[in-house]
């Protein structure tokens, strides 16, 4: 192995050729969690320098320390955190860290933004998306309410949110994931930033708004001269935007260097592991003659949606899901991808009768469902199990990692006792890669991609026969998305499980899909076998796509 000195020193390996000081300049941040039986050392001996008007990336598998460094900048650390007192972070040659809690919170939003990684554990849920923007403009601006909606309305279409009028008027939980991805987004520019800070900023967005979002940050990095600290897990993207790599395993730096150097000659055998870690492969055939054990008939659900002021709002009809047509067979693993807010969620709720739909048929194992009440449901839960998009949304924060998995063994009754139920959760955890030893923690004591496998765990814990699969593996790491695909196979071939996966990531999808559909607008543009859908596309849509989620580093 190479001499972490020269791959990983306290000085980039191009600083030569800087003439400008740093706007931030990092060195030995250490960062340990005080958690339930010890002491976690999340973040050891960071250093790293950011110059104006570049992008650095931060790379690494979840836990890595890579968010963990962020907030430590940003100021956002649990009161459970504690930051050495050799950590030094100068912004614009004044160090951070002495900043009094008001001098943060002036600089926070302001000078220095984040967009976060997941975007319902930082939105309002109760306050319209135009008022929180509003409220991020006029903390740090003296302008009038009526210049600042002015604003949130140019914000909204810079970010390209479709019909962005009658966005200000709803609630996050209106919008779909990637739209809500595209809100914090806005919030985030609101005041032009020095640095913006960026957490998986597309993680919860498809592969066409993905390069869209990226290049707007970078058009306005290059207007504004802003600075951008990139973490991500998409080595794609880093390829394609960043300037400077840090490389980041068990809370320390392993290698940093240049974009075009660190992929044209990757020194450290982890950076190496990270760069052969693109998911392949593909499903493995199904038994012949399966029964279907999921189909929806002409399924259907609209929304009406405001627009026009309080006082003579305007109603519209939204149709999420278009009359559509599905049949998933046992051991299938059927793929629904389209751009966000084409009605893939949606659609995939409804099949599950999370949500009501306004006609149609749907039937389980033969079982007419479409009619069934919430309490006609329950016991099918437990055969039906659904993995979400946003972890942190889906999990509760008051109970611990074991009370979470446990809950559904309890409420299904199944197990004889505790220790048999605690043996399925261990079991649970490290089929989904995660160890045994973590049942007293809380969620917000991970990080995205761990949140994303114990949510895993606890739809496997019930041994079901069907799970929805909404963007199980957008908020892991290359390497992680690896051994769930694995284990997802793994899971399908010992239990007969039939997946319906949706996603935007067209590369998991061929990996571990059978069959797929593509949605627009509500409706099913082009359906078959993965391989014919992706290899030759018939519709200019599908074709987009596809150029996007495999063409973006070109």
């Amino acid at each position: 192995m190479s001499d972490l000195r020269t791959i990983a020193p306290g000085q980039r390996q191009d600083h030569a050729a800087h003439s400008d000081a740093p706007i931030i300049s990092a060195s030995n941040i250490a960062v340990k969690f005080k958690v339930e039986g010890g002491i976690v050392d999340a973040v050891k001996d960071v250093s790293f320098q950011l110059y104006r008007g570049e992008t650095i990336a931060i790379v690494g598998e979840s836990g890595s320390g890579k968010s963990v460094t962020a907030r430590t900048i940003m100021g956002l650390l649990t009161k459970r955190a504690v930051v050495s007192g050799t950590a030094k972070i100068d912004y614009d040659g004044k160090n951070v860290l002495k900043f009094s809690d008001r001098e943060r919170r002036k600089l926070r939003g302001d000078r220095m933004s984040m967009i976060f990684q997941e975007p319902m554990s930082s939105l309002n849920p109760i306050y319209t998306i135009g008022s929180q923007i509003v409220e991020a403009i006029r903390v740090h601006r003296r302008v009038s309410r009526r210049e600042a909606q002015k604003r949130a309305l140019e914000l909204l279409v810079q970010v390209q949110i479709p019909d962005p009028e009658s966005r200000l008027n709803q609630y996050p939980h209106q919008l779909s994931g990637g739209q809500r991805q595209r809100v914090m987004i806005a919030m985030a520019l609101a005041n032009n930033p020095d640095v913006l800070i960026a957490d998986e900023p597309t993680t919860a967005l498809d592969v066409t708004v993905q390069a869209q979002i990226l290049n707007l940050i970078r058009d306005l990095q290059k207007r504004l001269g802003m600075a951008v600290i990139l973490i991500t897990h998409d080595l794609t993207v880093v390829r394609q935007f960043s300037d400077y790599v840090y490389v980041m395993q068990n809370g320390e730096v392993r290698e940093h260097n240049t974009t075009a150097a660190l992929f044209e000659n990757p020194r450290h055998p982890y950076t190496r592991h990270l760069l052969g870690s693109e998911p392949t492969g593909q499903a493995n055939p199904m038994p012949a003659n399966c029964e279907a054990i999921l189909e929806g008939k002409a399924v259907r659900v609209s929304y009406m949606l405001k627009r026009g002021g309080f006082f003579k709002p305007q109603l519209h009809e939204l149709v999420a899901v278009d009359s559509l047509n599905l049949k998933l067979h046992r051991h299938e693993t059927l793929g629904i991808v389209g751009e966000s807010g084409s009605g893939k969620t949606t659609f995939g709720q409804a099949l599950v009768r999370l949500i009501n739909t306004d006609s149609g048929e749907i039937y389980f194992d033969r079982q007419p469902i479409h009619r069934k009440t919430r309490q006609e449901m329950r016991p099918l839960r437990s055969r039906m199990q659904i993995v979400f998009q946003d972890p942190f949304a889906s999990l509760n924060p008051r109970m611990s990692v074991g009370q979470i998995i446990e809950e559904g063994l309890i409420i299904n009754r199944i197990g004889q006792n505790r220790a048999e139920r605690l043996e399925r959760v261990q079991e649970a955890l490290t089929c989904a890669g995660m160890p045994h030893n973590i049942l007293s923690r809380f969620p917000h004591e991970f990080s995205g991609g761990q949140r994303q496998r114990i949510a895993i765990a606890r739809a496997i814990v019930l041994e079901p026969e069907f799970i929805l699969l909404d963007e199980p593996t957008s908020a892991l790491d290359l390497s992680v998305q690896a051994q769930i695909i694995d284990l997802l196979r793994k899971l399908q071939d010992d239990g007969g499980l039939s997946y319906l996966f949706i996603s935007h990531d067209l590369k998991v999808v061929r990996a571990l899909c059978h069959r797929v559909m593509v949605m627009q607008h509500g409706k099913i543009v082009e359906e078959g076998p993965v391989d014919e859908v992706l290899s030759q596309p018939k519709t200019a849509y599908t074709e987009r796509l596809v150029k996007a989620a495999f063409e973006v580093a070109a």
